[in-house]
């Protein structure tokens, strides 16, 4: 008896289950949706944003016109700097600035290499537009760089220590860095992967909120309410299916697109990658059914996922570091099940890590998984039971 139990149990769990599936293929706006997010959105993720100071227009006011001057105008490089040219007053450089056709400008003043040759501090001006603050942060520290460099070279000159082509001929303390992980420092890699991780996070949840709210908005709930099937079994075939898919689409987006095109490395275990997603992946699913239960229309259940995506993912970490927080922000951050995602998919796809080393996120993943679910059992059987 207990066997015919089982086999029915799983016979409708498959059939329900197929049916989900199905029910999506017959959506063709949201399957083109779901298809593009893993494809083109990616890609242009990771092809379109970059952390680096690239191709920053830069101008120069050089009053000075001497050897000094020019040779500190020429340590400004692409593929950092591109030079727009030179202005004959501040003015212009001003309204270069103004109009958004110049980022930086270098005023070099009068006497200028005439002051080093004699040993005196001298000063040159930048002036950068900032209204993009990343941009503008990244061309000040480059442009420090730069400037400190040729002032050391200068006072080491005038006191008399040589340079050779493998550097200053002076004691100095070497400081040697080494980059892990990402030693290119490529922005696709991580941009590419960060795409990856958010786009699951709202699939996770709109799709399995959209496959309820459907039935809801159809009238087809009431017909389900009246079979055979408990409100679990309902519940269930949407996760499993909504899971599927989203491990389908992970896959299209990791092999077709950020492997073959970006060649990100993947060093860790697929199937530990694999087994994180599908925890994950269920345990947002709960919250869409949550979300679901609570909404009446796609409308509705759209804007609740916004409202919840939105903090999950700047409380996730990817886009600003936990150090940087408030102290109550990173208190938060625990509770966003993304944080825990993040750090484990990096730690797999780029490290290497092991289930001995991300076990904690696993159990932040887990735990939270088990509260959302028995909330959404709980409502679930309430509205529905």
């Amino acid at each position: 008896m207990i066997f015919i139990f089982n086999r029915v149990w799983w016979s409708r769990l498959q059939a329900m289950t197929w049916k989900e599936l199905l029910q999506l293929l017959r959506d063709p706006i949201l399957l083109i949706f779901v298809i593009y997010a893993f494809t083109a959105d990616i890609y242009n993720a990771a092809s379109g944003v970059s952390f680096q100071l690239n191709n920053a227009a830069l101008v120069l006011f050089d009053i000075d016109r001497s050897v000094a001057s020019r040779e500190l105008a020429g340590r400004f490089m692409p593929p950092e700097f591109r030079w727009l040219g030179s202005i004959s007053n501040a003015a212009q450089g001003q309204r270069l600035l103004d109009d958004g056709k110049a980022m930086a400008v270098l005023d070099i003043p009068p006497r200028f290499g005439a002051g080093l040759s004699r040993g005196e501090q001298k000063s040159v001006q930048l002036q950068i537009d900032a209204s993009n603050s990343v941009q503008g942060f990244l061309a000040s520290v480059d442009a420090t760089q730069i400037i400190a460099r040729y002032g050391l070279e200068q006072a080491l000159v005038r006191a008399g220590v040589e340079l050779n082509t493998s550097g200053i001929d002076a004691p100095a303390i070497n400081n040697a860095t080494r980059v892990w992980f990402n030693p290119n420092q490529n922005d696709a890699w991580f941009m590419g992967i960060s795409e990856l991780l958010n786009v699951v996070t709202l699939f996770s949840m709109l799709l399995p909120a959209a496959a309820m709210v459907r039935e809801k908005e159809r009238g087809t709930i009431e017909q389900l309410l009246v079979s055979p099937l408990s409100p679990l079994q309902i519940m269930i075939p949407k996760v499993i299916a909504m899971v599927a898919v989203i491990l389908g689409g992970i896959a299209l987006g990791l092999f077709g697109i950020l492997v073959p095109v970006f060649s990100i490395p993947v060093v860790g275990s697929l199937v530990l990658f694999f087994v994180l997603s599908i925890l994950y992946v269920s345990t947002l699913a709960g919250i869409g059914i949550l979300i679901a239960t609570v909404t009446n229309n796609m409308a509705q259940a759209g804007m609740m996922v916004i409202l919840i995506l939105a903090p999950m993912m700047f409380l996730s970490g990817a886009w600003t570091p936990p150090e940087a927080m408030p102290t109550i922000m990173r208190l938060g951050m625990y509770a966003s099940p993304l944080y825990y995602y993040i750090n484990a998919s990096y730690g797999i796809l780029m490290k290497g890590a092991g289930a001995m080393v991300l076990w904690p996120m696993f159990f932040g993943i887990l735990l939270i998984g088990v509260l959302v679910s028995t909330a959404t059992i709980l409502k679930f059987k309430k509205q529905f039971g």
